[in-house]
């Protein structure tokens, strides 16, 4: 159970980061009239297409003593960054990021200009604006954001090898720890983790899905 807390924990922590920094970057893109923002759309996305062990591989050349990443976290706290927990975290981050942009991109997108337009005409600032309108209109999109990026963490495999290795309590996630177990024959206890890791996906899921169709949200419209 060591390797669940573990994925939870680094799943809980890469989604609060996705949302912090996602915001910003998905509201840009949601409304920036920049005819070259595709760049950015297209560096947003590429893990989506990226294999796992590539970004992984880049991730961890550069977090090594000899990689600009490992060389200012050892300046700054006098250990290596590749193998840790914090490594963890910031590989997951690169690798998860779509999944938290793009649902905050399509629903500021969705939200009605002419509601921007009022709140610009009645002297409200961007920063007012986002707060007091476009943010409360987009908390289905939020919510999916939280919600993807959690889930696509606590499973993910990949990237998680290679940047931090196979370390029990320190890097072990639920996903290796499911392989490790495979690779030792012991099919019971994989079967036990996996199907514990199947139940929370699905539920995680279910709450998006339940969102979208405006289904036990305190927001959702009344008949």
């Amino acid at each position: 159970m060591d390797a669940l807390w573990l994925s939870m924990k680094l799943a809980a922590c890469v989604a609060t980061i996705l949302l912090l920094l996602g915001m910003p970057v998905a509201y840009w893109l949601a409304y920036s009239n920049w005819r070259g923002k595709f760049l950015l759309e297209s560096v947003v996305a590429l893990p989506l297409v990226l294999p796992p062990t590539v970004l992984g591989f880049y991730a961890l050349v550069a977090m090594g003593p000899r990689g600009p990443l490992g060389k200012l976290w050892i300046a700054l706290f006098g250990h290596g960054l590749a193998f840790t927990f914090a490594g963890l975290i910031l590989a997951s981050v690169l690798y998860s990021f779509p999944f938290a942009v793009q649902p905050l991109i399509a629903s500021f997108e969705s939200v009605d200009r002419k509601l921007l337009d009022a709140s610009a005409v009645l002297g409200a600032g961007s920063l007012r604006t986002f707060w007091r309108v476009i943010l409360p209109l987009s908390l289905p999109g939020v919510v999916t954001a939280i919600v993807l990026s959690f889930a696509h963490t606590l499973g993910e495999f990949g990237v998680v090898l290679m940047v931090g290795g196979n370390l029990a309590g320190v890097t072990r996630t639920v996903s290796i720890d499911i392989f490790d177990r495979v690779q030792s024959l012991e099919y019971g206890e994989a079967n036990r983790m996996a199907l514990l890791l199947l139940m929370i996906s699905f539920a995680v899921l279910s709450v998006v899905y339940a969102v979208n169709r405006r289904v036990w949200t305190p927001w959702a419209a009344k008949s």
